[in-house]
C-alpha cells in the first residue's frame, strides 16, 4: 500500500472515532470562526472582532513546540504568512533556493545559535527540508482540527501538506501530518519528490504525574540530478537566444544522475513525578520532584545513482563490482534525568545522563583503487548534562549543558545559556551565548564512490564553535546580532575534497527588520549585514542581503467579508564567490571562477476569506526583460518568470 493511501485511511479511521469520542456543536451555533463561534463582526478600526458561544475560543487550538512552548493556531493573514508560503513552510530569507521547488538551497547566512548536539550524516544539500526533532509539533485542541496547504509545482506537480489532529480526550492527543512534494522543473534532469510523514502523540494521567509525548517520521528526498548547465549552454542562457526561452531545450552535464536521501525516526519522551508540590510545604528543599527517560533512534541513509560514468566531470572510475552504494548512519540515544525545583537554584534544574550508540559506513568496499579499509564507523558514549530555568521577575534565564569525556567520535562538550528580559508586549531583549565542541560530520571523516577522487578515510579533530548573540523585538525595531568563531571550521574545498581550515573563523551577522505603515499601505524593509574579517577565503557569504516588501492591506466587498494583501517584494545580495554544488557529494564545495549577486522583484495578491487563505504569486517577476545573470548557484540558473497558486485552509469540526 502506497503511503498518501495509507494516510488517508488513517485519516478517516481517526474522523470516525471522534465522532463517538469528543463532544458536538450544533451546527446553528457554528459561524466564521472556529466552532462554537456565534458571529464575527467588524469594529470600526477594520479589527475584527468575535463574539464566542462559551464552549469553545481561539486559545483553546494550541500548538506545543518540543522546548514546551504554547502557540495557538492563527488563522490570521499577515506578511509574515506571505514569507512563509513555500514548501518549507518557514521565512526563507537567508536561502536562496534552485529554480525548482523540492531542491536544495544556496545559504545567503549561517546561523550557528542553535548548534546541535551530536555529529550529522551529513549530505547537508539534501536536509534543507528535512524535519527534526525540534521541528516536530504537538497539539491540543478541543475538536477535530485540520489544515491544508497546497501549492502547485513548476511544470507538472505541487505541494500538498495536510496536518490533522484530534483529542480523544483532555489529556490524550494524537497528530498525523503528510507533505508530499513532486515538481518536474522546467530545465531538464530535475524532477523533485520529497514526502515527509509523521505521526506524533501527547498523553498525561489524570492526576498529571505520568506525562508521555513521541513521534515517528518517515522522510524521502529524491531529486534527480543534471549537474548544470554546460559552459556553451550557460551561453545561450545569459545571451537570452529566444530559441531557447523553452528551458527543457538546454543540455545539461549529467543525464542519467539521482540521489536520494531517507530518515525514518522514532522518538519518546517521558516522566513521572515521585513528589508534586501539593506534597510538600514551604520549609522543603525542593519539589516537583520528578524522573524522566528519552528514547530517540534515528536512521538516515544516502545514494548516488548513474547508470553510466561521468569521468569528465567526477573524474576516473574504479572497479569492484560493488552495487550497493548507500551510506547507512544511525544514532541510537537513551537519556535518562532527574528533574526538581529548588530555593537553592532559584528555579528548575534537570540532571542528565546520555548513553549514546552510532553507525556509519557501507556494506563493502566500492572502489578497488582506494586504500580504505574502514568501511564502517561505530562507537558508544556517555554524556552527563544539566539544564536549568529560572525566572526572577521580568527575567528568564536558561542553561542547557552537555559534557561527553574520552576519544571517542562523539566526546566533546556543548553549553548554551540565554537571559532574557520582556517587557509586557513593549520589547524583548535576549542574549546567548554557545560554546560547542563536536566531531565533523561523518561525510567528511568516512566517503566511498566508484569515482576514485570521492574515497577518503579522515581523523579530524573537533569543530569548536563559540556564538554570542544578542536580539531585540520591540514595536518601534526588530534586530539580532551575531558573533561567531570557528576553530577546525570543515568544508569542500575546490577539489571536492574535505577539510579543515588552520586559522580561525571570525563571522559576524547582524540582521534589522522595520515595518512602516501609512493607512492601508506598509513598508517592511529587512536587511542583513554580514563581515567575515578572519577565513574568508574558505568562509563565504555576501556582505549585505535586504528585502523590502512595499504592499497594500484592505477588506474587500460589501459586508468585508475579504481581507486582500497585493504588493511586491524586491530582494537583493551583493556579488560574492558563492559556493558550488556537487550532486554526487550533496554537499556544496569553494570555487574562484565566478561572482554571483542579483536582485529580483516577486509580485503578490493574498486574499483571506474566513479560515481560508489564498496566494497568488509571480516569481521573478522582471526576468522577461532584464540582464541574464540570476544563478542560484555556479551553472545553475535561478528560476525564470512563474506564476505560482496556492492555499491554506483550517477546519475546526
Amino acid at each position: 500500500m502506497n503511503k498518501p493511501l495509507f494516510f488517508i485511511l488513517i485519516l478517516a479511521f481517526f474522523v470516525v472515532n471522534t465522532m463517538f469520542s469528543q463532544r458536538t456543536f450544533n451546527p446553528t451555533q457554528q459561524g466564521n470562526g472556529f466552532n462554537g463561534v456565534e458571529n464575527d463582526s467588524i469594529n470600526n478600526s477594520g479589527e475584527i472582532t468575535v463574539t464566542l458561544s462559551g464552549k469553545t475560543k481561539y486559545t483553546d487550538y494550541k500548538i506545543i513546540s518540543h522546548k514546551r512552548d504554547t502557540t495557538f493556531i492563527d488563522t490570521t493573514l499577515t506578511i509574515q504568512k506571505e514569507y512563509k508560503f513555500n514548501f518549507l513552510r518557514t521565512d526563507n530569507f537567508e536561502l536562496l533556493g534552485f529554480h525548482n521547488q523540492g531542491q536544495t538551497f544556496t545559504n545567503l547566512g549561517y546561523d550557528y545559535s542553535n548548534v546541535k548536539l551530536f555529529s550529522d550524516i551529513g549530505f547537508t544539500a539534501k536536509q534543507f527540508n528535512y524535519l527534526d526533532i525540534d521541528e516536530i509539533k504537538y497539539y491540543e485542541v478541543p475538536t477535530p482540527t485540520t489544515e491544508i496547504t497546497y501549492r502547485t509545482g513548476l511544470q507538472q506537480g505541487q505541494v500538498l501538506d495536510a496536518i490533522f489532529t484530534v483529542n480523544f480526550s483532555r489529556r490524550l492527543n494524537v497528530s498525523l501530518s503528510y507533505k508530499g512534494l513532486r515538481s518536474l522543473g522546467a530545465y531538464r534532469r530535475s524532477l523533485a519528490s520529497n514526502v515527509n510523514f509523521r505521526g506524533a502523540f501527547n498523553y498525561r494521567t489524570e492526576n498529571n504525574r505520568y506525562e508521555i509525548r513521541g513521534h515517528l517520521t518517515s522522510q524521502k528526498i529524491f531529486n534527480q540530478e543534471s549537474g548544470g548547465l554546460p559552459a556553451t549552454e550557460i551561453e545561450k542562457f545569459t545571451s537570452d537566444n529566444p530559441e531557447f526561452e523553452t528551458r527543457a531545450r538546454l543540455d545539461v552535464n549529467l543525464n542519467d544522475a539521482e540521489n536520494n536521501f531517507e530518515g525514518r525516526r522514532v522518538y519518546f519522551d517521558h516522566s513521572y513525578k515521585l513528589l508534586a508540590s501539593k506534597d510538600t510545604i514551604n520549609k522543603k528543599d525542593f519539589s516537583n520532584l520528578k524522573v524522566g527517560h528519552v528514547f530517540t533512534n534515528e536512521t538516515k541513509d544516502y545514494n548516488f545513482n548513474q547508470t553510466s560514468t561521468t569521468t569528465a566531470i567526477f573524474g576516473n572510475e574504479g572497479a569492484s563490482g560493488a552495487r550497493n552504494n548507500q551510506v547507512e548512519n544511525t544514532i541510537t540515544n537513551n537519556e535518562l534525568n532527574l528533574e526538581f525545583n529548588s530555593k537553592y537554584v532559584l528555579g528548575q534544574i534537570k540532571a542528565k545522563l546520555n548513553i549514546t550508540s552510532y553507525s556509519h559506513g557501507y556494506d563493502t568496499i566500492l572502489n578497488t583503487n582506494s586504500d580504505i579499509s574502514k568501511i564502517k564507523l561505530t562507537g558508544n558514549a556517555i554524556s552527563v548534562g544539566a539544564d536549568w530555568n529560572a525566572r526572577i521577575k521580568n527575567f528568564q534565564l536558561n542553561a542547557t549543558g552537555n559534557l561527553s569525556p574520552g576519544n571517542d567520535r562523539l566526546s566533546g562538550s556543548f553549553l548554551k545559556g540565554e537571559a532574557l528580559y520582556k517587557k509586557d508586549s513593549l520589547f524583548m531583549v535576549k542574549s546567548s551565548l554557545l560554546l560547542s565542541s563536536k566531531s565533523p560530520n561523518f561525510n567528511t571523516l568516512l566517503h566511498q564512490s566508484r569515482y576514485d577522487e570521492y574515497n577518503w578515510y579522515n581523523e579530524f579533530n573537533n569543530v569548536n564553535t563559540r556564538d554570542l548573540g544578542f536580539v531585540l523585538n520591540s514595536k518601534w525595531l526588530n534586530a539580532t546580532l551575531n558573533l561567531t568563531n570557528i576553530d577546525n571550521y570543515t568544508y569542500f574545498d575546490e577539489n571536492n575534497r574535505p577539510q579543515q581550515f588552520e586559522d580561525q573563523i571570525v563571522y559576524l551577522k547582524a540582521k534589522v527588520n522595520k515595518e512602516f505603515k501609512v493607512q492601508k499601505f506598509a513598508l517592511d524593509n529587512t536587511v542583513m549585514y554580514q563581515n567575515v574579517s578572519s577565513g574568508s577565503s574558505v568562509f563565504r557569504v555576501p556582505d549585505l542581503v535586504t528585502r523590502n516588501t512595499f504592499y497594500y492591506t484592505d477588506y474587500w466587498f460589501k459586508g468585508k467579508p475579504m481581507l486582500v494583501n497585493i504588493g511586491l517584494t524586491f530582494k537583493y545580495f551583493t556579488a560574492y564567490q558563492m559556493n558550488a554544488y556537487n550532486p554526487l557529494l550533496a554537499e556544496f564545495t569553494l570555487q574562484n571562477n565566478q561572482e554571483i549577486g542579483f536582485s529580483t522583484i516577486d509580485v503578490f495578491f493574498n486574499a483571506q476569506v474566513r479560515r481560508t487563505r489564498l496566494f497568488l504569486k509571480i516569481d521573478n517577476a522582471t526576468s522577461s526583460f532584464t540582464e541574464k545573470n540570476y544563478f542560484s548557484a555556479p551553472n545553475y540558473p535561478y528560476r525564470d518568470f512563474v506564476i505560482r497558486f496556492g492555499l491554506v485552509w483550517n477546519w475546526f469540526i
